[in-house]
C-alpha cells in the first residue's frame, strides 16, 4: 500500500509554511496540490511564496510548481499523472512525500483514485491533516495578504503576462487575482473597485474550499484530522508525526 501524508486547508491558513517545516522535521519533500501554481510566471497572484521552502538553512524540495506555460490549459488528469511521477521519485530517494494544497479536486483525485478514460490509478492510504483557522482570522489574513501582494507588484506581474501574449480571456478564466487585475488593466474597473471586488472574491473562494473539505468528510467518507490554531507549530508537527507513525506502522 502507498502511504500519503497530506496537508490541506483554505487559502491563507499557512499550509505551505507548515508543510515545509514538517518536511524539514521528517526529511520530506512537498508535492503541490494547487491548480494555478503549476503555471510559470504566475507567482505573486498564486502565492507561490517559494521562500517558505527554505527552512533553517535548508531548501525543501518541491514538485508540480512551474511546470506549465501561463496561458495554456492544465487539467486534473495531467496533474494526477505528475503527482504519481513525483511521488515515486520521492519514495525511491527514501524521502517522505507530503501533498500540500487547497485544490480539493486534485487531492481527491489521488486519495479516491479517480480513473480517467478507464485508466486505473494506484490506491493510497492517506493521512489527511487540515489546518483550522477561524473565520475572522482567515478574513484578516486574506485582506492583509492581498495588500502585500499588490505592493509586491501583482499588477505588474499580470501586465507582464499580457505583454508576453497571454490572452486576457485566459487570464480572466484563471480567476481571482488574474481575473480582477486583468479587468483593471483593460480599463473595466477602477483600482479601488478592483481591490474591493477581489477581496470579496477571495473570501468567497475560501468559503467554497471549506465547503469542499466538508463534503470530503460528510459525503465522500474521507477522514480529515483538523489541527486547532490553539496548538503551536511544534505541537502540530508532533501531532502529525504521531498520526503518521500509526498509519505506516
Amino acid at each position: 500500500m502507498n502511504h500519503l501524508l497530506t496537508i490541506l486547508g483554505p487559502t491563507a491558513c499557512g499550509k505551505t509554511t507548515f508543510a515545509a517545516q514538517l518536511a524539514y522535521d521528517i526529511d520530506g519533500e512537498i508535492v503541490s496540490a494547487d491548480s494555478r501554481q503549476v503555471y510559470r510566471g504566475m507567482d505573486i497572484g498564486t502565492g507561490k511564496d517559494l521562500a517558505d521552502y527554505h527552512v533553517k538553512g535548508k531548501d525543501i524540495p518541491y514538485h508540480l510548481i512551474d511546470i506549465a506555460e501561463a496561458g495554456t490549459r492544465y487539467n486534473v488528469y495531467e496533474w494526477q499523472q505528475g503527482f504519481l511521477s513525483a511521488y515515486q521519485s520521492i519514495v525511491e530517494r527514501g524521502k517522505t512525500p507530503i501533498l500540500c494544497g487547497g485544490t480539493g479536486m486534485y487531492i481527491e483525485s489521488v486519495v479516491k483514485g479517480y480513473e480517467f478514460d478507464g485508466r486505473s490509478f494506484p490506491a493510497f492510504d492517506a493521512l489527511i491533516v487540515g489546518l483550522e483557522i477561524s473565520r475572522d482570522l482567515r478574513r484578516e489574513k486574506i485582506s492583509k495578504r492581498l495588500r502585500a501582494r499588490l505592493e509586491e507588484g501583482m499588477v505588474d506581474e499580470v501586465r507582464g503576462l499580457l505583454d508576453r501574449g497571454v490572452s486576457s480571456e485566459r487570464l480572466i478564466r484563471y480567476g481571482l487575482e488574474y481575473k480582477y487585475v486583468t479587468l483593471y488593466l483593460l480599463g473595466q474597473l477602477q483600482y479601488e473597485e478592483m481591490v474591493s471586488l477581489l477581496e470579496i472574491a477571495i473570501h468567497q473562494f475560501a468559503k467554497r474550499q471549506m465547503t469542499w473539505f466538508r463534503g470530503m468528510e460528510e459525503r465522500r467518507g474521507i477522514k480529515i484530522h483538523w489541527l486547532s490554531t490553539d496548538l503551536s507549530v511544534e505541537e502540530r508537527i508532533e501531532k502529525v508525526k504521531e498520526l503518521w507513525q500509526k498509519l505506516i506502522a
